[in-house]
């Protein structure tokens, strides 16, 4: 493992955010592949894989981005520690809530009328791609913003931190993949059709990612506030949608236990590696 992060290490860090992104991208596109061996995916499967990426998203925000930002907030700003955090934190889940009211986006199982943004005569598997999409966002965003903070040199910032964070977020891309195409097969879209829309809802992580690590290399002030900003967008995420959509079927139990293993899965990576 320290081999692998060495060599990880000789990339530019923009360079090791694209890497990462388009990684967790073809993850994406790996669930929505899913498509092409199942019409339909019961709704116990897809609601635990919804629990489990909650619980990668919420042990993400903690270990990868809110505790460094913290650490890092004493080392380099005059501020209380916890304030550059709670400012992002915010600032973050504000973001998402605004994007949230304007983006035209359509959850899985809903209908059509449920639709939520500002009103538009798109269609269905648009507005359905444009779900995910929405959260997929700040997670190339925490993917970047942690490979542009290695690059300071910073003892709370490490490699493998980022790397375990953008395997959790990869981790967790599978079932978002799949809770698109899924759906869109079951609607009577052909396999190729499904899986094209799957995959593309993951398609505006490399750009996040490179923004991320980008904003962070050249003005490193902000970098408290950049990493408690995507660990707020990503609860905000978790919160709106991933945990209540995990939960509507009344699978409760099973969403829940889903939910712990993959904050037990995201904690052990982060822990290991960073």
């Amino acid at each position: 493992m320290d081999a692998i992060l060495s060599a990880i290490g000789q990339y530019h860090p923009v360079t090791q955010a694209l890497l990462a992104t388009l990684f967790t991208w073809g993850v994406t596109a790996l669930g929505a592949a899913v498509v092409f061996f199942f019409r339909e995916i019961r709704q116990e499967v897809l609601d635990a894989m919804l629990g489990f990426a909650a619980g990668v998203m919420i042990a993400a925000s903690f270990w990868s981005l809110l505790a460094p930002a913290i650490d890092l907030s004493e080392r380099i700003s005059t501020l209380p520690g916890w304030l550059p955090a709670a400012l992002g934190f915010m600032g973050g889940g504000l973001f998402m809530a605004g994007v949230d009211k304007v983006l035209p986006h359509l959850h899985p199982g809903l209908k059509m009328e449920e639709a939520e943004g500002v009103s538009t005569n798109w269609r269905r598997s648009v507005l359905l791609v444009l779900a995910i999409t929405l959260h997929n966002i700040p997670e190339g965003l925490a993917v970047g913003v942690a490979f542009g903070a290695v690059a300071h040199g910073l003892p709370a910032a490490s490699i493998g931190a980022a790397v375990a964070l953008a395997v959790g977020i990869g981790l967790q891309n599978f079932p978002e993949g799949t809770a698109v195409s899924v759906p869109l097969r079951r609607e009577g879209f052909s396999r190729r059709r499904a899986f094209w829309y799957g995959q593309m809802s993951g398609a505006v992580e490399p750009i996040a990612g490179v923004l991320g690590a980008w904003a962070v290399m050249t003005m490193q002030p902000i970098l408290p506030y950049a990493l408690s900003f995507a660990a707020g967008a990503m609860i905000f995420v978790v919160v709106e949608e991933l945990i209540p959509e995990s939960q509507q079927a009344g699978n409760t139990d099973l969403a829940t236990i889903a939910t712990l293993a993959g904050f037990t899965l995201m904690m052990s990576l982060d822990v290991a590696l960073g």
